[in-house]
């Protein structure tokens, strides 16, 4: 396992990005070839790019997400809840909803890779205790009207 290693490290030092993903110069590829298969080099390039996307991937994921913290904590107050229970906010609620739950778990899968400090979650807390609150005053009134 540790020559593969030793292997991806050389080679994300020597790859360059090149208009189909990473490439080796001739030269480098030569030199891989000296201890390594055509297959290996080709392995261990695969992991490298899959490496620097995934790198990519949880930045976009995690400036994405802050700012849907942002954007769904605002409707965190009661006031602004309000308006988007009752349908006058730029986003209907069941959207909202959606969104909120889905955030939810990229913010729980992004702490595993996440270096800094997470985005303050407080309105967006604010906001997913309402959406609950909502759900279980929909289903009371969805027991009620079965009881009748």
């Amino acid at each position: 396992m540790g020559r593969i290693v030793d292997l991806c490290a050389e080679i994300a030092a020597e790859a360059e990005e090149g208009p189909e993903g990473l490439v080796l110069s001739p030269e480098a590829r030569d030199r891989f070839r000296v201890d390594w298969s055509d297959e290996d080099i080709e392995d261990a390039m695969g992991l490298v790019r899959d490496s620097l996307l995934q790198g990519e991937l949880v930045d976009a994921a995690d400036t994405l997400s802050a700012r849907l913290l942002d954007l769904l904590g605002s409707f965190g107050g009661a006031e602004s809840f309000e308006e988007a229970a009752e349908g006058r906010a730029f986003l209907p609620i069941e959207t909202i909803g959606q969104l909120a739950r889905r955030v939810d778990r990229l913010e729980e899968v992004l702490e595993v890779y996440r270096d800094g400090r997470p985005p303050d979650r407080t309105a967006f807390d604010a906001l997913r205790r309402r959406l609950a609150d909502q759900e279980i005053e929909a289903d009371l009134r969805r027991d009620d009207d079965q009881d009748e």
